[in-house]
């Protein structure tokens, strides 16, 4: 790529990726207002979150297929086209609308969030840490600013929830207008770009990228879902409750920015994904303790570790594939997957709690998922490609 190009290429690679969670992470504050506006039933409201995690897994199967056919710079375009439509057309009616425009974001996201990784790949596979560490910060800066201040933005400048939701779409157009530039022909740096795909669902070593990304995300997205509940019922106030969760997601951003490049730099990741399990099992261990200052402590743990996870899953999906098509395949099985069990782990502990009413059951339930993200995680980490 031509040096003089790429501040362009950056400078879309960012607001792409803050754009990714935002449309998600700014509902669930807004969710009372929500369901007392459209006068709709907590599990109605609640389904939002799901039905977007449920749309990530269906689409990312065909998101490589379109990468494909459109080229991955037009269809990652298209990606951000349809979450921006999207986010409009959720706020402009009742139920139906809301749940069309909340599908519509999901299609986008997933387009846009598979495809960004065989699209590093293909244009500066040189940078790849570098791009990774910008998609995973951005990601997951944006998403804690959305928690952050869509209520701020619906109450104290009195826009409402509606209006709240869509003042998200003017980072989108800004997005679009950044990366119109990338739809040119490109002749990608990457000599494997024009080879065959390599079949990921037959292969051993996908299998292991997949299942250690849902194992990551399975922790992430349980412990998002229930740690302020568990705070709460053990005496913290909810004010307390949420600026720790706030906090665990802040701090993930050490994680999220500096692994990739150091995980680019190594022969195997499976030192480094060993010691990040190892942290985990610390962290999680001292929630049994009821000390706020141990739980800091504990936070400050689990969250710069699932910063890391979350970068090692994108970084394997290119370090462990060899083809272009292969990478997007790839990406797509690991996100599909990855977001099945997502949906599934506060699913699961939520049927716990209900059966035995015992908060230590959440942390028993993290520490066996560590021990899959130890089991499938290392093996990833080798040296190999899938062949």
């Amino acid at each position: 790529m031509n040096k003089s190009s790429q501040p362009l290429l950056l400078l879309g690679i960012i607001l792409v990726s803050i754009n990714l969670r935002t449309s998600i992470a700014s509902v669930g504050p807004l969710i009372p207002f929500i369901r007392d506006d459209l006068g709709i039933s907590n599990g109605l409201a609640g389904f939002l979150t799901t039905l977007s995690l449920l749309t990530f897994a269906v689409f990312s199967l065909f998101s490589p297929a379109i990468g494909k056919r459109l080229g991955h710079g037009k269809a990652i375009f298209l990606g951000i086209v349809l979450l921006t439509v999207g986010v409009l057309i959720r706020v402009l009616g009742g139920i139906e609308l809301l749940y069309l425009g909340t599908a519509m974001t999901g299609i986008g996201i997933v387009i846009a969030n598979v495809l960004m990784i065989p699209f590093f790949k293909a244009r500066l596979p040189e940078k790849i840490g570098l791009l990774t560490a910008i998609l995973t910060t951005g990601m997951s800066l944006f998403a804690a600013v959305a928690s952050g201040i869509s209520v701020p933005l619906a109450v104290d400048l009195g826009w409402g929830w509606r209006g709240s939701l869509a003042s998200w779409s003017m980072l989108m157009v800004l997005a679009l207008i950044a990366w119109v530039p990338q739809l040119k022909p490109h002749q990608s740096a990457n000599q494997t770009s024009l080879l065959p795909a390599k079949n990921v669902w037959a292969s051993r070593l996908a299998w292991q990228v997949t299942l250690f990304m849902g194992a990551q995300s399975v922790m992430y997205f349980t412990l998002i879902t229930w740690l302020p509940d568990m705070l709460i019922a053990r005496g913290m106030s909810p004010v307390k409750a949420g600026i720790s969760l706030s906090y665990m997601q802040l701090i993930s951003l050490i994680g999220t920015f500096f692994i990739p490049g150091l995980l680019i730099r190594l022969r195997e990741q499976s030192r480094v994904i060993l010691a990040v399990g190892l942290s985990y099992l610390v962290g999680y261990g001292a929630l049994f303790v009821q000390n706020e200052w141990v739980t800091f402590a504990a936070l400050t743990i689990i969250g710069i570790g699932s910063g890391a996870s979350l970068s090692i899953a994108y970084t394997l999906i290119s370090l462990r594939s060899a083809e272009d098509m292969t990478t997007a395949k790839l990406s797509g099985m690991v996100q599909s997957a990855g977001y099945v069990l997502a949906a599934l782990g506060p699913l699961v502990f939520g049927i716990s709690m209900d059966l035995f009413g015992d908060w230590d059951i959440l942390i028993w339930f993290l520490l066996a998922v560590t021990l899959q993200y130890l089991a499938f995680g290392i093996p990833a980490g080798k040296d190999k490609k899938i062949a």
